[in-house]
């Protein structure tokens, strides 16, 4: 008698497909919200690309190296400066030198770097829009060296010696 009982519920008793139906003012509003959930996400992340990563510019900057250290409290990194040719007034009766402050992200070229202070280099650089803490504390990041003169204990300059010392071998 219970095996019929079974029987006859299961055959009567049907899976349950209704279909539920939202209201549809809340299933604009949830599409519209994560619409613009991405869009914040792509405007923040393409924002954050131009800032920090796009290069604004490129450029090459002639001078006398001043110095390189390595510095920082969290992220230790490469700062140097260079003193151009000219002078800068920064207000009435005052001169200063024209200097160029730079990061560099690269032990190896900073490391020559430090081995060419006083000597006349030529350094090309690329400008940020903003700076990273471990990138520098700098938007100019120096990339290469392009050329660098010696001191020599005359005064002279590398290639003034090598001319010298050409003209006297003939």
């Amino acid at each position: 008698m219970n095996n019929d009982i079974n029987k006859q519920k299961e055959t009567t008793e049907q899976p349950q497909t209704a279909v539920k139906k939202g209201n549809p003012i809340m299933k604009w509003f949830r599409n519209a919200g994560c619409g613009l959930l991405l869009l914040i996400i792509l405007a923040t992340g393409g924002y954050l690309y131009w800032k920090y990563y796009s290069v604004f510019g490129e450029g090459v900057k002639s001078g006398t190296l001043n110095y390189v250290v390595l510095k920082g409290d969290i992220f230790k990194t490469y700062e140097g400066k260079l003193i151009m040719e000219g002078v800068v007034s920064s207000g009435q009766g005052q001169i200063e030198s024209n200097h160029f402050t730079f990061s560099i992200e690269d032990e190896e070229l900073a490391q020559r770097l430090m081995r060419m202070s006083g000597e006349k280099v030529e350094l090309q650089y690329k400008e940020y829009h903003g700076t990273l803490p471990w990138r520098g504390h700098s938007v100019y990041v120096v990339d290469s060296i392009l050329s660098h003169e010696e001191d020599n204990d005359s005064g002279k300059s590398t290639e003034e010696t090598i001319v010298e010392v050409v003209s006297t071998s003939i």
